[in-house]
């Protein structure tokens, strides 16, 4: 029976202790009892960087703003897609998440955050919303379990009506705001629509079998579009 192997913690500013396991030939961040990301589920962090492209179709050199890094899906999503023109900027408030890329996850990060079209911010998303010196055509955001701030309670301010309204005056007309949960939540599609977003709710599971068919469990995604 092959057992977990705890390869690392690392103290989220302001929050809990997360913890890498590696597991066999996979590989998961934990919070608690909480399996946050694993490399077993990795097909909703996918989707939420393909189905924001897909609604950026007309855009031929895409500025992205990612908030978190997770385990690097998003984001190499993103970048099979964007072209030679586009870029992302990824936003990650814990440095042993990007030493784990960097070090024993090396082989899942595949270099994506090497590649010329992406630039690294140590910082927190709700910061680089708020002081963005040029607007970006989409922001994805994926900073914890959904907009409650389980991982870390000031979080709770990048989802709250102020936090939506920075990340509205964040976006070039016609942009997205992308956001990722582990579960529904219909208190914040009304809170979107009240800042005046667009607001389109789409279910995906977590993972995607070798013929492209969704399996495990459902997650969601919001789209707010900017008028």
């Amino acid at each position: 029976m092959i057992t977990r192997q705890l390869l690392g913690t690392a103290r989220v500013p302001g929050g809990e202790e997360l913890k890498l396991f590696a597991h066999d030939r996979d590989f998961m961040i934990v919070l608690g009892h909480n399996e946050l990301m694993s490399t077993r589920m990795r097909g909703s962090e996918e989707a939420l960087a393909n189905l924001t492209l897909d609604r950026l179709k007309d855009r031929p050199a895409p500025r992205l703003l990612i908030g978190g890094y997770g385990m690097g899906f998003t984001l190499r999503a993103a970048l099979a897609r964007l072209g030679q023109r586009g870029h992302a900027t990824v936003v990650e408030l814990v440095p042993e998440i990007i030493a784990w890329a960097k070090g024993p996850m090396a082989g899942v990060a595949q270099g994506c955050l090497d590649d010329p079209r992406v630039t690294l911010k140590m910082d927190d998303v709700a910061d680089v919303m708020l002081l963005a010196p040029e607007p970006y055509d989409a922001i994805l955001l994926d900073v914890d379990n959904g907009p409650d701030g389980l991982v870390r309670a000031d979080n709770n301010r990048i989802y709250s009506k102020s936090g939506l309204h920075n990340a509205r005056r964040a976006l070039v007309p016609g942009g997205v705001l992308a956001v990722w949960s582990a579960f529904p939540d219909r208190a914040f599609t009304r809170r979107l629509e009240s800042v005046g977003f667009a607001v389109e709710e789409v279910e995906v599971r977590a993972r995607v079998d070798a013929n492209g068919k969704g399996k495990g469990p459902r997650h969601v995604i919001w789209f707010g579009r900017v008028g």
